[in-house]
């Protein structure tokens, strides 16, 4: 199929534009930047009524500092797309010509713009006008940019300083007939951008490229969706230059790997643009990972904006969005409406372009023989046995030789339920180690016997490879038994005395004096999920209790934001091997609940992520038919609900 993403290469982008010293290149450049400044920006089905548009921006998002660090400072990692008030850029520069080098550095993000839809003066989620045409109240987003040019020697002598902000502003768009009007409005938006340059040799310097948001925060608890107003939104920078060249930061040459390595790039991932090679004439930093020299897929006529999408795919399910919903996604957004008429007016021969095209093959390098065991020669006793070949796959309905289901296993239950809607919620799972097993626990051990050796290479069930010497007591022909274990997951000891010092409830020791460590037999015993509790702002909170998520997370989980603010039902208290615990839970508007809970699939959040409620019932909060009781054991991986279809 083709991608969307040609070799080393990402979506294509609605605009196209550039300047600088190399016009081709950074046109080129300029489709991948505008690709990054639209990533993410209206998923499918494009409708606003979907549940992952109803949680937007979550890339290169630079909110006013008070505000995202109201919980803490902030901690830059591998995570671009986490909320920062700041993103920092360092890169390596080669001068070619010192005399006249010159740097350019643009800053592009988008400002949000609130739609909002009235009707008689009055605030509407949506107005239908006499000719049929439906508007929607929903944020849109304008395209801001800065460039900052200067010559190199002025950035080696301390750098400069520039304002990157935007003006508030408010449109008013009256609709036909005296049906109502549409008013757009923002808010101002306050930022700076220092460029500074350090030389480490001749004809080689360290260039630093650093933007903050300045504007003053609002209150500490101000939703995030009034914080945005006031944020750069995929915000990312292109650096060029005459009589320079940047140097590769991922694959850099072998002189200046170490300085290389040197380069703190925070909340952001600087490429290389132009043609391939460890050197090039821009550079591209962005809040999402690039490889070097991205380019735009030739086939693909325009952007989808839904993250390293195959164009194919999308255009299919596009065309087979019902005429409702493309009224909706045509009301929701232009944006939405420019692909919508794209897909719909698609020549036969543009379509037939997307499928097939394949970038990636190179030469394979060929591999040094292994020296054969010359035939006679008889290892030693210590050495491993040869690996017999893997046998051939199972079945996609077979059960695995190592699932022994423990005795308080459920019965076979209903079969697997179908793939979520395309506008349903992803899960947010987040199981610790020891709450989702990768495989089901074996019962315990019938007698307390030395431990057995590992467990023998696939065979046959009967057969006792020669690298087993049994003991007198040990049974050469069944495989290992685990420690013993309950179907529950392992559970830390119990809290220490009353007398103790105080602690949160749900930190508890690893291992105690009346109680084994995890690993060890009975370290189980008396825990129990569906029954054991654990204190929330005084408020014991166990199966059936009823619970508001609110997630700490500073946007870096995108699950956690479709979660933030819903409320759910408390399934089983769960007590992790590092002495944590988490709070199995489903959610109350969930259609599939009460399947999800006879599969045991939850999601998992701290007890200082949850905010107690009233029993279901209470005026202020939507019952919920209560789930079934949890059951002991534990989703894998493979087992995770189907998410929304992207």
């Amino acid at each position: 199929m083709a991608e969307a993403l040609a070799e080393g290469g990402t979506k294509s982008a609605a605009t196209r534009g550039g300047a600088g010293p190399s016009p081709g290149v950074l046109e080129q450049l300029g489709a991948v930047a505008d690709a990054v400044l639209y990533e993410g920006y209206l998923l499918y089905p494009y409708r606003r009524s979907s549940a992952k548009n109803r949680v937007r921006w979550q890339f290169g998002v630079l909110f006013p500092r008070d505000w995202v660090e109201a919980d803490g400072p902030v901690t830059p990692g591998i995570s671009g797309s986490a909320d920062s008030w700041y993103q920092q850029t360092e890169c390596l520069l080669r001068v070619r010509q010192p005399d006249s080098a010159r740097l350019r550095v643009r800053i592009r993000y988008l400002q949000m713009q609130r739609k909002q839809v009235e009707e008689a003066g009055r605030p509407v989620e949506s107005l239908r006008g006499d000719d049929g045409t439906v508007h929607l109240t929903f944020d849109e987003a304008l395209p801001r940019e800065c460039e900052i040019e200067a010559p190199l020697d002025e950035l080696l002598r301390g750098g400069r300083t520039v304002a990157v902000s935007a003006t508030e502003g408010e449109d008013v768009e009256p609709l036909p007939h005296d049906a109502g009007r549409v008013v757009r409005s923002r808010e101002e938006i306050r930022a700076e951008t220092t460029v500074s340059a350090e030389r480490l040799s001749d004809g080689l310097c360290r260039i630093r490229v650093t933007t903050r948001n300045t504007a003053p925060a609002p209150a500490p608890r101000t939703p995030r969706d009034e914080a945005l107003r006031r944020a750069l939104i995929a915000t990312h920078t292109l650096i060029g230059g005459d009589g320079v060249e940047f140097v590769s930061l991922i694959d850099p040459p072998a002189d200046l790997e170490a300085l290389a390595r040197a380069c703190r790039n925070e909340f952001t991932f600087p490429v290389l643009g132009g043609e391939a090679g460890d050197t090039g004439p821009v550079l591209l930093s962005a809040p999402i990972i690039l490889p070097d020299h991205p380019q735009v897929a030739p086939e693909s006529p325009g952007d989808l904006h839904d993250a390293a999408e195959i164009d194919e795919i999308l255009t299919l399910r596009t065309m087979l969005l019902t005429d409702e919903e493309k009224r909706e996604a045509r009301a929701t957004d232009p944006r939405a409406a420019a692909i919508l008429d794209r897909v719909d007016t698609m020549p036969q021969e543009v379509f037939e372009r997307l499928h097939g095209a394949v970038r990636s093959l190179t030469p394979t390098p060929p591999t040094a023989p292994t020296d054969p065991v010359p035939t006679g020669v008889t290892p030693p006793a210590s050495a491993a046995p040869a690996r017999s070949p893997a046998p051939p796959a199972a079945p996609a309905d077979s059960v695995p030789t190592w699932v022994t289901p423990p005795a308080s296993a459920a019965p076979a239950g209903p079969p697997a339920p179908f793939a979520a809607p395309a506008d349903s919620v992803p899960a947010r799972v987040t199981p610790t180690a020891s709450a989702a097993p990768a495989r089901p626990p074996a019962p315990p051990a019938a007698s307390a016997g030395p431990a057995r050796p590992p467990a023998p290479p696939a065979g046959s069930a009967d057969s006792v490879p020669t690298w087993v010497t049994p003991t007198a007591s040990a049974d050469p022909v069944r495989p290992p038994a685990p420690p013993a274990r309950s179907a529950a997951p392992a559970r830390p000891p119990a809290p220490p005395a009353a007398s103790a010092a105080p602690a949160p409830p749900w930190a508890t020791p690893a291992a105690s004096a009346d109680r084994p460590a995890w690993w060890q037999e009975g370290a189980d015993d008396g825990l129990s999920p569906t029954t054991d509790t654990v204190l929330v702002d005084g408020v014991p909170l166990g199966g059936g209790s009823r619970v508001r998520l609110r997630p700490r997370g500073r946007g870096a989980d995108a699950q956690d934001m479709f979660l933030a603010g819903r409320t759910a039902e408390v399934a089983a208290v769960f007590h992790d091997v590092d002495g944590s615990v988490h709070l199995a839970v489903t959610l109350d508007d969930d259609p599939a609940a009460e399947l999800n809970n006879w599969y045991g699939r939850f999601h998992y959040f701290r007890p200082d992520e949850l905010e107690p409620l009233e029993p279901a019932g209470s005026p202020d909060e939507l019952s919920a038919p209560a789930p079934a009781a949890a059951p002991t054991r534990h989703t894998t991986d493979s087992e995770t609900p189907a998410t929304e279809a992207e």
